[in-house]
């Protein structure tokens, strides 16, 4: 689309032969293949005499002509913010969803036009086309509601991208409903989890906040799958002061419109869910589980662990560890503010007088991110009524006593630790 009269400058052919050449022109200090290719652009005839390559008289009076030209078109150049908004508007009307998004995060004029009602029921009568229906007698007068609730001069600026984004987010969780609904009638969790965070594109995030409530958001940067839970790993040489710092947020990130058939991609806009807010300040001696010749590692509720060099104490790296019990819906049903709340949930007792939970399965999974050191089940498992306490219960598995029963643990047991620099295994823990 062209919106004036321009000017096109074709990029010339390169020549190969001249591109190959790497001797400095005779008493300048620039390269002769930069040169070269400087004037191959400008047209000029090049031709060896001596040590050095030289230009033409013809070819020296071409290349001033054309930075003229260009000095006198760049005089010319208008700035995208200050177009007529009818032009943009016939821009803006060629761009998709995402690109639209975007652009909107510019200034306040950008917004507005990008937020356009007329482009966006484009965009949602394209994705979300009505399904065809039997016709009835009175298919008349529901033609005549859908179509007045498609009216656009009636509805405020920006209501079509919302709908469209409401229901590109309500498609997105119908999906995962259906990923997530088959469940392991051993575990209790979803069989094909590993499936709906590819589909889904979720992520996580750190988000450190100063105490100017200036925001630093880190992506993580290690991830592994176990069988129970995932381990989330941010590590960084460009870590904020951690005197500066006073909370951290752990957030989950998914793509706002999600295709089943594409990659999601981390550029575009991305929806936040609040998991846990932490306080930094509550970093104490306290809350120290372990420590090595490099690093210091306190545990913050509910499972986080944050790694300070013992030197500068600054911070080295930050894990987390999440269990898959309702991780896609508080990852992606909370907002950036407030966090999904879990529905609330009994344990059914039964009729026994002596036991009242029975017929309990025991998963147990020791690992330090992608080494696995205790992998094993437990069936039929019961426990009385008065080891039930504050929503806990207490399950006697094996007896401490009998060896036979114990399970035995692979390979040296620690914690992992890593960084972009360091590496190391906690063995005090």
């Amino acid at each position: 689309m062209a919106t004036g009269r321009g000017r096109f400058h074709p990029q010339p052919q390169r020549s190969p032969r001249l591109g190959a050449l790497s001797r400095p022109l005779g008493g300048v200090g620039v390269p002769t293949r930069i040169a070269v290719e400087a004037a191959t652009c400008f047209g000029a005839t090049l031709f060896r005499k001596g040590p050095g390559v030289k230009f033409t008289a013809d070819s020296l009076k071409q290349y001033a002509r054309y930075q003229k030209q260009c000095q006198k078109s760049s005089k010319y150049s208008v700035p995208l913010d200050s177009m007529p908004s009818e032009i943009l508007l016939k821009i803006f009307s060629f761009l998709n969803a995402v690109t639209l998004l975007c652009i909107g995060c510019v200034n306040k004029r950008l917004y507005q036009l990008a937020s356009d009602n007329l482009i966006w029921i484009r965009i949602y009568s394209t994705s979300f086309s009505p399904k065809r229906s039997i016709w009835r007698v009175n298919s008349v007068e529901k033609i005549a509601v859908s179509v007045s609730l498609l009216s656009v001069e009636d509805k405020e600026t920006g209501y079509w991208k919302k709908e469209y984004i409401a229901k590109q987010i309500a498609s997105v969780k119908a999906a995962l409903a259906q990923i997530l609904k088959p469940v392991n009638p051993y575990t209790g969790l979803p069989v094909k989890i590993k499936e709906a965070l590819r589909v889904s594109g979720l992520g996580w995030v750190i988000i450190l906040k100063d105490k100017s409530e200036k925001e630093y958001i880190m992506e993580h940067v290690d991830l592994s799958i176990n069988d129970a839970s995932v381990t989330v790993v941010w590590y960084s040489k460009n870590w904020p002061r951690l005197a500066t710092l006073s909370t951290m947020d752990l957030c989950g990130v998914t793509p706002v419109f999600m295709d089943q058939h594409k990659v999601p991609t981390k550029n575009g806009p991305r929806w936040h869910s609040l998991i846990a807010k932490y306080s930094l300040s509550s970093l104490s001696e306290s809350t120290m589980i372990g420590c090595d010749g490099l690093i210091r590692i306190f545990c913050l509720h509910p499972g986080l662990l944050v790694g300070l060099w013992k030197r500068e104490e600054e911070l080295a790296f930050v894990m987390a560890n999440l269990h898959f019990h309702q991780l896609m819906e508080r990852s992606t049903l909370g907002s950036a503010t407030m966090p999904y709340e879990l529905p609330p949930h009994s344990p059914c007792l039964d009729d026994d007088p002596e036991y009242g939970l029975q017929s309990y399965q025991l998963h147990v999974d020791m690992h330090s991110g992608g080494i696995s050191y205790l992998c094993g089940t437990f069936h039929n498992l019961f426990s009385k009524k008065d080891y039930i306490e504050n929503g806990y219960v207490k399950l006697i598995v094996i007896s401490s006593k009998n060896n036979t029963q114990h399970l035995p643990l692979i390979g040296k047991v620690g914690l992992c630790w890593r960084t972009d620099i360091f590496e190391g295994c906690l063995k005090t823990l």
